[in-house]
């Protein structure tokens, strides 16, 4: 099964530099290349960038739009269809997309970004979801480090780095050992349930 990567970023591509816009396209592309999909928030900006890469590498797109409809996603809220292969339109506006997107991914991608994307990290760092910071990008992926280390609350289930594909490596070795945990689990308590293996 494939693994279900969000990338959260900022809508706003005028706050970034043409360099990080192409590391995000690069983020799109490694989640294809290493066998995952791509949801976002059908919205503009870095998550848009991250579908246009994800598209170009063959991938799949799932969007989560803020809006009810499709007329809705793009006359009041004006986002973009294309580069995605589905957009689920929630009807529950932005923080209750938020929150959708964010539980609906193995992992959550913070790329830049502003309070928007504060919000998806803090709500995937309470699930205690595997989160991957691209670093080096500015906005709010520049300073969860600080944030986490000033909330005291734990380091949480975050990796770093500042290349997309070894972001995307980490990421995925995050969620594989997670997965083998509740896997057993799983495993423990259908055979409890079975009385398997008990005398």
């Amino acid at each position: 099964m494939k693994y279900k990567f969000c990338v959260s970023g900022t809508a706003d591509a005028g706050i970034c530099t043409e360099e990080v816009l192409r590391r995000v396209e690069q983020v799109g592309e490694e989640i294809v290349r290493q066998d995952g999909m791509l949801v976002t928030g059908a919205t503009t900006g870095a998550p848009y960038r991250a579908a246009v890469g994800a598209k170009r590498a063959g991938g799949f797109v799932v969007g989560f739009s803020p809006a009810g409809s499709e007329l809705e996603h793009v006359k009041k809220y004006r986002l973009p269809l294309d580069n995605h292969d589905v957009v689920v339109y929630t009807g529950f506006g932005y923080a209750g997309r938020n929150l959708l997107l964010t539980r609906s991914a193995d992992a959550v991608i913070i790329v830049s970004g502003r309070i928007g994307t504060l919000n998806e990290f803090t709500i995937a760092f309470e699930d205690k979801k595997p989160i991957g910071v691209l670093t080096s990008t500015g906005g709010t992926a520049d300073m969860i480090a600080d944030l986490v280390k000033e909330s005291r609350r734990g380091l949480g289930k975050i990796v770093y780095d500042d290349n997309p594909e070894a972001l995307i490596k980490k990421l995925t070795e995050l969620i594989d050992r997670e997965k083998v945990v509740i896997g057993e689990l799983e495993a423990f308590s259908v055979n409890e349930k079975l009385n398997v293996g008990t005398q």
